[in-house]
């Protein structure tokens, strides 16, 4: 059985239904998944068959069965097996579940000698790959090889019937780590969840150390803690997640349309985006969503039952731009005047998580629970890997021809980050034993990122550069297994390396993976002032877009009210300094919004653009501005140029943005007809940061659905650069 199929209750449950179909024989788990043998009639096995994937418990993911005959053993029963390992390991790794219904009913019942542990775990929840320490899954390989069970937890754990067999991280009161909390006065003494609970109701921030590092909680409702935590961490505007204590409480927060509640309340328990339903001052500002997620771990449920507000703030124990905070000395180093006091538990973790993040059916942060993990499967005897990209970054291997990507690690600007980079690499090179010598590297092209340098670095018997929005392409084809399949790829993003070394952005390619990416039409090139300080400053990267029209705003002209650094900015253009070629259409969007009100700096990545799609939202249809496409070429000049005019007239902003919004998704529904009517190809990509956009998505598939074309877009990877490193590994199988 391959797939993840160790840490998950697998072995005991294959012993439960071989007993209740009568077979004899054995199972193990090996470094490939798990082997089982077993003798019976044919109609018996077939049946046990059958039953092995129907049947399998919820946390575990069968993605092939490899079945053939053997000799006859005559075993007396069917029995569990130690382990075995393998030259090459290729078994899925799991990722950390959120806990069981089982585990709960324990942790509540004053009658159980679990009552109110907030280490509870079993077979089937727990944590996975944030205490691994190689492969295969067994105690001695966690961070819990420090805590000898007691005779009790013993017993479970050697007894197939129960449902902590082997259950690796498996203790108790007795004889497991626990929680203390510091940092208060007193604190140490009593119920440390009691008194957390009691400090969050009273509008304290505290840290507290979850499955796959620190977070920092408040009162979610309290707008002056919120307000209290935005300005220790630094984080000026960004949203924050919502830990809501349940379904019911979730649900009047947002509005959970179709597949969102079954993603929130799954086994991975990601922050699931959802349309906002009512409004907490200062979580989420200038959005129409809410980030909502539900309890994961015991803890959680603990810090409720004991009279936490139900619905707390929770997000990442860092500064802003920093990585989240793994280590209780670092944590303690970095989050001490953030946070009030520290919730610590002794259970060391062996991997910084972030927690997954998830638009249904889009993963747009692929951490805590969903990684790592198989997302494709690329016809290759070499194992690959990709670096990925110098923002949100991820890593992909590719081990057996399953392509395993790792958890997000973030922005490579931060040496935290860069650690957490190499350990990933590391960790997934060293688990699956990979052998360096056939090794390829697969890295973005761009020659000043890190990624790219690191991966350049690494011990390899080949190395393969990839043009970035070829990878945005090609991570969504890896995913639908269509690496031969002829489509037309858009890749809209902010930044990317192109073929002669300007800076693309919006980007056409026909093509395959298999046979190239051939690029087939881009954005009418402007310029960016400044360079990266234009991704900083929308009005900076306005100034190389208007400079492009005839009716450009002077600094200071009404209704603009655009600051100095326009006039500057658009001086660099005139003279011609500093000015770098660009296609990004992320740059676009930044123009839009600096002309519609967006004129300070920006706090995160594509905080702009966020707030030209809320100001779209308010507004009311709007007839499209004009975007042509011809030769090769979308010219947006008409479009500003038709914005100009309204902004000059008056018009409604939230309608000027959404009248933006239809432009561009008409200017390109324009260029992908052409295209498909050119070559005949029927088949459509789309990838890239700017698809995180819901309205200008809804708005391009709505005026391409008439020619019956069929659309693809990311789910298992992020469409943002978190999915780079897959097309990366995926056009690198088929390099020369």
């Amino acid at each position: 059985m391959r797939g993840v199929v160790q840490g998950v209750g697998f072995r005991p449950f294959v012993w439960r239904l071989a007993r209740s179909h009568g077979i004899a024989g054995w199972v193990l788990n090996t470094g490939d998944g798990v082997e089982i043998h077993v003798e019976g009639d044919p109609r018996t096995l077939d049946a046990f068959a059958t039953a092995l994937e129907r049947e399998a418990p919820v946390a575990a993911r069968v993605d092939r069965i490899d079945a053939s005959a053997v000799l006859p053993h005559a075993p007396a029963a069917f029995e569990i097996r130690h382990s075995a390992g393998a030259a090459r390991p290729t078994a899925g790794i799991s990722p950390d579940l959120a806990v069981c219904d089982a585990c709960l009913r324990e942790l509540r019942d004053p009658a159980d000698r679990r009552f109110g542990y907030p280490c509870i775990n079993c077979t089937e929840c727990g944590p996975r790959y944030s205490i691994m320490l190689g492969l295969p899954y067994d105690r001695p390989r966690t961070t819990m090889h420090e805590w000898p069970m007691c005779s009790e937890c013993a017993a479970e754990y050697a007894n197939p019937a129960d449902r902590r067999f082997h259950a690796q991280p498996v203790a108790c009161p007795r004889c497991g780590p626990g929680y203390v909390l510091r940092g208060i006065a007193g604190s140490d003494a009593g119920d440390p969840v009691a008194a957390a609970a009691a400090l969050l109701r009273g509008g304290r921030i505290l840290a507290v150390k979850g499955l796959g590092g620190y977070h920092l909680a408040c009162d979610g409702s309290n707008a002056a803690a919120v307000e209290a935590l935005r300005t220790r961490k630094f984080r000026k505007e960004r949203p924050f997640a919502l830990l809501a204590r349940d379904l019911p409480t979730a649900k009047r927060l947002v509005r959970l349309e179709r597949g969102a509640e079954a993603v929130l309340t799954g086994v991975a328990r990601p922050i699931v985006l959802a349309p906002a339903l009512i409004e907490l001052p200062g979580v989420a500002p200038d959005s129409d969503e809410l980030g909502v997620m539900l309890p994961s771990t015991p803890l959680h449920h603990l810090l409720f039952d004991a009279g936490a507000p139900p619905v707390l703030v929770l997000t990442s124990g860092n500064r802003s731009g920093e990585p989240i905070a793994f280590e209780d000395s670092d944590a303690a180093a970095r989050l001490t005047g953030i946070a009030d006091a520290f919730l610590v538990g002794d259970r060391p973790i062996a991997r910084r998580m972030d927690d997954s993040v998830v638009r249904p059916p889009v993963v747009l942060r692929r951490a805590r629970g969903l990684a790592p993990g198989v997302v494709a499967r690329i016809p290759t005897a070499r194992p690959l890997l990709g670096v990925g990209a110098d923002l949100k970054n991820a890593v992909v291997l590719v081990v057996g021809g399953e392509a395993v990507a790792s958890q997000h690690i973030g922005d490579l600007d931060h040496a935290l980050a860069r650690e957490a980079f190499a350990t990933a690499i590391d960790d997934l090179l060293e688990m699956y034993d990979v052998d360096r010598s056939a090794l390829m590297v697969a890295h973005d092209a761009h020659p000043g990122y890190v990624s790219s340098a690191y991966g350049l670095d690494l011990p390899a018997a080949a190395h393969h550069a990839v043009q970035h929005h070829r990878a945005h392409v090609a991570s969504v084809l890896a995913e639908q297994g269509m690496l031969d399949e002829p489509v037309i790829g858009i890749a809209l993003d902010g930044t990317g390396w192109g073929d002669d070394g300007t800076i693309w952005g919006c980007e056409l390619f026909t093509g395959s993976v298999a046979g190239g990416l051939v690029r087939a039409a881009h954005l009418l090139p402007a310029v960016l002032p400044g360079g990266d300080a234009a991704a900083r400053w929308p009005v900076q990267a306005a100034a190389g877009f208007l400079a492009q029209t005839d009716t450009a705003p002077a600094a200071g002209e009404a209704p603009f009210e655009l600051p100095e650094r326009y006039a500057r900015a658009a001086e660099l253009v005139t003279k011609d300094v500093r000015c770098f070629p660009t296609t990004s259409a992320g740059r676009l969007f930044d123009t839009a919004a600096a002309l519609l009100g967006f004129t300070r700096e920006i706090t995160y990545e594509g905080q702009a653009a966020v707030w030209l799609e809320h100001l779209a939202h308010a507004g009311g249809p709007a007839e499209p501005y004009p975007m042509p496409y011809a030769a090769g070429v979308l010219d947006y000049r008409p479009l500003l140029a038709a914005l100009l005019a309204d902004r000059r007239a008056g018009r409604d902003r939230g309608t000027v943005a959404r009248a933006f919004h239809g432009g561009l998704a008409a200017g390109l529904a324009a260029a992908v007809l052409a295209l498909h009517h050119g070559t005949g190809i029927a088949t459509v990509v789309l990838s890239g940061g700017v698809f995180q956009n819901e309205l200008l998505s809804r708005e391009l598939r709505t005026r391409l659905a008439p020619a019956g074309l069929r659309i693809w877009s990311n789910r298992a990877v992020p469409p943002n650069d978190g999915g780079i490193a897959l097309g990366q590994v995926a056009l690198a199988a088929f390099a020369v």
